[in-house]
């Protein structure tokens, strides 16, 4: 099990609580929805899996076999490692290429020089995207522009990718290609955990539902 949250209060950095008595397990190549109205949670959730934000408390609090409540500081770096994360913003560097933005990201996570050139060649394949690897970001259409942080977020063969909103800023069309590759890269092994407030792309790609509501993570029936 990737993810294994049960009985879990997350706060804000303020100690505002956010969410209590979340539940919440994700298993490997398992693709889980996290809905809810604008304020609900959706994000304070994600952020926990990758220690932007804290469990105050829990029964459990695992994710990638790191403790949540006892993680120190030094270890989250390599539990980045581990994972993808996807923002709605891209983030991506304005000041370099997409080849030196994902350059960047092996560079500093250890990658040997030789290797670097054909793994960027490898990701930008996998999302479609490798007659852009010379392009500045702002010459990217926002769907191009999320292409290139999914292929970021794969660089390191993450066991799990976490995006916030992927979707929110696109079109249908580019919004449904940005899905079909998400559901690509889960059907390959590595769980995707995503919000959306979408419903649509939910019913036409149907996976594990969780809803934040009245500060609670409810799990949706199918």
């Amino acid at each position: 099990m990737l993810i294994n949250y049960q009985k879990a209060t997350i706060c804000q950095l303020d100690g505002k609580e956010i969410l209590h008595d979340v539940d919440i397990q994700v298993n490997e190549g398992e693709f889980v929805y996290i809905i809810g109205r604008v304020g609900s949670g959706k994000s304070s959730l994600l952020k926990t899996f990758y220690q932007e934000l804290y469990v105050e408390e829990a029964v459990e609090a695992q994710v990638l076999d790191y403790d949540m409540l006892t993680i120190k500081r030094k270890q989250i770096p390599a539990l980045r490692r581990q994972m993808g994360i996807v923002f709605q913003d891209f983030q991506l560097l304005a000041d370099r290429t997409v080849k030196k933005n994902l350059e960047f990201v092996l560079k500093s996570t250890g990658w040997r020089k030789e290797d670097i050139t054909s793994r960027i060649d490898e990701v930008l394949a996998d999302v479609g995207m490798t007659d852009k690897r010379d392009v500045m970001p702002h010459e990217l259409s926002g769907g191009e522009q999320q292409r290139i942080a999914i292929a970021r977020a794969i660089l390191n063969s993450p066991s799990l990718i976490v995006a916030d909103e992927p979707t929110a800023n696109l079109d249908v069309e580019t919004a449904e290609g940005i899905m079909q590759l998400l559901r690509s890269i889960s059907y390959k092994g590595t769980a995707v955990v995503m919000s959306t407030h979408n419903i649509s792309l939910i019913e036409q790609y149907p996976g594990t539902v969780y809803k934040c509501v009245d500060s609670r993570l409810e799990k949706q029936e199918n």
